[in-house]
Parts: structure tokens; sequence; C-alpha cells
């Protein structure tokens, strides 16, 4: 059965790849709304080029590969995350998990999602030499909130998923009916979202592959277009490099490389490049590649971390540079016990 798993994951890793690697000439825009589910929030995972399907350990795991939750050795896991977007656009995002008996019955996972898109100035059409006129200044909103759940099924294999709520407002609309009457319609939609994923250990070294699906959900429309959620098909394998040097090291350090494979339905294919070096546990350096977008490629950052008795605190930055939008930062901070 375990290698029944494993041969199901290189397959359509090679199959991924070759669509990354043969099908750049192929556009794909503009074929889903909803793209805040596709931003990433956590400064480590931004930091890592967002290459974190294989990542386990964390209740932030829920943002890219629920079954990534599964290992979650505290009790209690929170993140907080603000992410300071393009356009002055604000996203933050909190997830929360528990492990109340030591993975038996596996790990329970909460998130949330919100965006703040600032203020607008509203119009409408009208017969004068602009041809609109200004209605109101409003504020747009996004909104994503789920549960999740994890087990391992084995010490090589774990299973995750997670459910979700999401909903977005995008002002009022003047609609004409008449010469002399117009109709107000609210632009408000949402959706019922899921996500799931599987991890493979592959028991040599720390060398691991994993999978997800990301936002697969029904058709939704505002008024009367409609159009589907950003789903996303991502593939991960993982290492720690130093696990190639035992006993080698004279200081504890870990050198953790990540790639993952990327199918989304609104783009071509992509590949995200991360890489992370800890020393002593206590300071991580973090850089990383997104190949195949369109403004950035080049991710950084670094974190800070202490523990104390059963308890962990760490804070994590971010930087991305973003082309003609000039950059965005991140910083989380992440509590367990």
């Amino acid at each position: 059965m375990r290698k029944k798993y494993k041969s199901i994951i290189i397959i359509l890793t090679l199959i991924l790849l070759n669509g990354i690697i043969y099908g750049n000439g192929k556009k794909k825009l503009a074929q889903t709304g909803f793209q805040f589910l596709s931003v990433v929030s956590d400064a480590r995972a931004a930091a890592m080029a967002e290459a974190m399907t294989t990542v386990e350990g964390y209740s932030n795991s829920l943002f890219f590969n629920p079954a990534a939750m599964a290992r979650v050795s505290s009790t209690f896991d929170v993140n907080l995350s603000q992410n300071s977007w393009i356009a002055g656009i604000k996203h933050n995002a909190f997830s929360l998990s528990i492990n109340p008996f030591n993975g038996k019955y596996g790990v329970f996972g909460f998130s949330l999602l919100s965006v703040d898109y600032g203020e607008l100035q509203g119009t409408m059409v009208y017969p004068n030499d602009q041809g609109f006129i200004d209605t109101e200044i409003f504020q747009p909103s996004a909104l994503a909130c789920g549960v999740g759940y994890a087990k391992a099924l084995s010490d090589k294999f774990s299973v995750g998923g997670h459910i979700k709520s999401t909903y977005q407002y995008l002002g009022k609309s003047v609609i004409p009916e008449t010469d002399t009457t117009n109709r107000v319609d609210k632009n408000i939609a949402g959706a019922v979202a899921f996500d799931f994923g599987t991890i493979y250990l592959t028991g040599w070294k720390s060398l691991a592959f994993g999978m997800s699906v990301r936002n697969f959900s029904e058709e939704i429309k505002y008024q009367k277009e409609g159009f589907q959620l950003p789903l996303t098909f991502r593939i991960g394998i993982s290492m720690d490099m130093m696990d190639l040097l035992p006993g080698l090291l004279p200081i504890r350090q870990n050198l953790l490389v990540s790639i993952d494979a990327i199918h989304p339905r609104s783009y071509p294919e992509r590949l995200n490049v991360g890489m992370e070096y800890r020393l002593f546990d206590m300071l991580a350096l973090r850089g990383g590649y997104l190949y195949n977008y369109d403004e950035r490629n080049l991710t950084a950052g670094f974190g800070l971390q202490k523990k104390i008795g059963n308890k962990f605190l760490g804070i994590n930055y971010a930087y991305t540079p973003f082309g003609v939008f000039d950059n965005v930062q991140r910083i989380s901070i992440q509590l367990t016990f």
C-alpha cells in the first residue's frame, strides 16, 4: 500500500512538471474569482516562495496542505499573520490547531482570513459629458473561515481536509430599469470550498512527497456572470539536506529545501522553490524563487524562535519584490503550548 501511494505521487509529479516545462505558451487568464484565496499571508511560507505542500507541523498548514497539520506535536498552535499586499490591500490570517490526545484521534484546526481593500469611490452611468457621476464611497471586503482535520494513518502517510465558507462584498450597483427608475443591487457572493491533501514520508532520511487540492467548489456569480473559485492542484517534495552530512556538523543546523509544482485554474503552470536554514532552532534564514510569475520571482525573509519550557514563540518576516507594485511585506507570530 505504501508503494502504491509513493508511485501515484511520483507519477502525478512528472505529469505536472511536464506541463510546466512544455505548457508555458498556453495562457489561462481571468478564469476565476475570489483571488484573495490565492494570496499567501504567512511570512514563513512567503519567504520560502510558498513551497509548503510537504512542510509539516503547524496550524497554518490549513492554508497550504491540511495533511501537514497531522504531526503537530503541541496541544495548541496559534498563528497570526498580517500581509501588506499590493495597492494598499491588507490581508489578515489566523489559524489554530488543537491536538487533545497527542494525535491519537487526529488534529483539529480552525482558520480565518479577512481582507481590507480600503475605500473606493463608487460611480454610476449618467448622461453627462463624463458619462458617469460619483455615488458613494464604499469599502469592499472579503472573508473566509473554515475548520479542518488531519490524521497520520501510519508513521509515513497522513491525510487532511479543510472546509471553509467564503464571502466577498464589492459594493453596490445602480442599474437603470426604465428612463425614470433605477434598481440598487448589492454585489455579494459566497461559496463553500474544500481543500484536501496527503503527505507521504518515504523513510529515506527526511525526504517527503505530498499533494493538495485547494478551493474546490461549485460555480458562483455576481448578477448574471458566473465564475469558479481559484482551484489549485499542487505536488511537492522536501528534504533537510543536512541529513546527507550525518555526524559531520559541529553545531546543530538544518537546511530544508522544498519544491512545489503548481497547476492553477487561472494561470499557466508554475514552480516554487524555497529554502530555510535553521541554526540552533533559534534563527532561520529563508529564501526562494517563484518560476513563471509575471511580476515577482525572488523571495526572502527570516525568523526568530524562542522555546521556554513547553511553550514556543516565533516571529517571522518576509519580503517580496513585486515589480511595478514595489514590494510586499509580511509578518507572522506563532505561539505553541
